[in-house]
């Protein structure tokens, strides 16, 4: 244990305003453009404390098995799905993300998804570059007086249906958690009345076990004949064969998708989609997130949730991990303790400190099912001698003194 600030890594082209952020700080940050293999990541971490991630890296039992350095993990996105979050836990390794940052960007993607799909804007802006004139109002309609489905009513889905509603939309959404409405939307009970109900359906779920194909060829034959789909959640919630086969049958009359099962690991790859080729079918390279506001925005809120869990110990918004939020308390030191949640382990600690005869200006605790994270400010000239000795119990995962 020491006190010396961290190296940091940022991976996959995270925004230069969280190097900047953390340069500020004081720490040493290293970049990699490309999202770093497995074994690359064995070889790297040992050099780090901090892990900046985007999608595309994958942080497995391995790599967190080699990472013994590595305090903490943030995932400058929204997702956290590429993190084994629970193998992170057990190695007292806070995972952070930015789940508010790039809302807005995403909701408007989807406004202007569902505007062009109703207008057929991409197909007859491709006949226009090639050269045939499409002037037809054939197939193209207003989205005004309209029915929006929302599937997930979260930070993104909630921001859809408020800029929905201002273009005149009828909103409803689905969510397996019971959600407050903005506006005028209205909850439904299940997913097959919001799928037969609406003219536009649009994902905005967390990629889990239980929304794998949530989207799949009996959910598709439930939709509104001519109905749209938009999903610019996570490529696993909809069959794409399914999807393929709706469109060519001209049950559905168009989709838009930002997300793939199978996604190219750089610009450099080829992408291919059995999607490719039908008619007013928009597709993206996962870009939902991808404004230079929100990337920005993200850049800076993961980066400041690195600072203020490496300086002071905070774990707020950590999403693996028991949350503490605290303030400094100047003329003491620091120290932190992540510990399986084990009833004793409180007690052993506070009998190493009464036998060094430290002062306890402050302590906290915060469990979860798994691990306990202790927060204890203390008055001693012996601070890394007691956080030796607690770090020695049996119970302990990782102890550190911050200040």
């Amino acid at each position: 244990m020491n006190n010396q600030k961290p190296k940091i890594l940022l991976v996959e082209n995270i925004h230069p305003i969280a190097k900047e952020h953390l340069e500020s700080e004081g720490y040493q940050v290293d970049l990699l453009s490309h999202a770093p293999t497995e074994d690359e990541l064995i070889q790297l971490m040992p050099q780090y404390c901090a892990l900046g991630i985007r999608s595309k890296t994958e942080i497995t039992a391995n790599v967190l098995k080699h990472s013994q350095k590595t305090l903490t993990i943030g995932c400058f996105c929204i997702g956290t799905n590429q993190v084994d979050l629970t193998k992170a836990r057990s190695h007292g390794v806070a995972v952070f993300n930015a789940p508010h940052s790039n809302t807005r960007s995403v909701a408007e993607l989807v406004i202007a998804e569902m505007i062009a799909l109703s207008r057929q804007l991409g197909d007859r802006n491709t006949k226009a570059h090639q050269g045939e004139w499409m002037k037809s109002a054939e197939g193209s309609k207003e989205v005004r007086g309209k029915v929006l489905g929302i599937i997930g009513y979260g930070h993104i889905g909630s921001q859809v249906s408020i800029l929905a509603e201002s273009l005149g939309l009828q909103v409803l959404f689905y969510d397996t958690v019971k959600k407050l409405p903005l506006g005028n939307a209205k909850s439904v009970t299940s997913l097959e009345e919001l799928l037969k109900s609406s003219d536009f359906v649009t994902l905005h779920v967390p990629e889990a076990l239980e929304n794998k194909n949530m989207i799949g060829r009996k959910e598709l034959a439930a939709m509104k004949k001519g109905s749209y789909l938009i999903n610019a959640s996570r490529g696993s919630v909809v069959e794409i064969d399914s999807l393929a086969n709706a469109l060519k049958i001209n049950h559905i009359a168009g989709c838009a998708v930002d997300v793939f099962p199978h996604e190219p690991a750089s610009n450099k790859e080829r992408f291919s989609s059995p999607l490719q080729g039908l008619a007013n079918v928009i597709l993206t390279p996962h870009i939902g997130g991808s404004t230079e506001e929100a990337q920005k925005a993200i850049g800076l809120e993961v980066a400041e949730s690195f600072r203020r869990f490496l300086k002071i110990g905070s774990t707020s918004g950590a999403v693996n991990f028991p949350n503490v939020d605290l303030p400094v308390k100047k003329g003491t030191s620091r120290i932190l303790n992540v510990h399986r949640n084990e009833p004793g382990v409180l007690g052993e600690i506070n009998t190493i400190i009464s036998k060094a005869g430290a002062n306890i200006e402050g302590q906290y605790l915060s469990t979860d099912e798994e691990v306990g994270y202790m927060v204890m400010d203390v008055h001693s000239t012996h601070v890394d001698q007691l956080a030796g000795e607690i770090e020695k119990l049996n119970r302990s995962i990782r102890t550190r003194v911050v200040y």
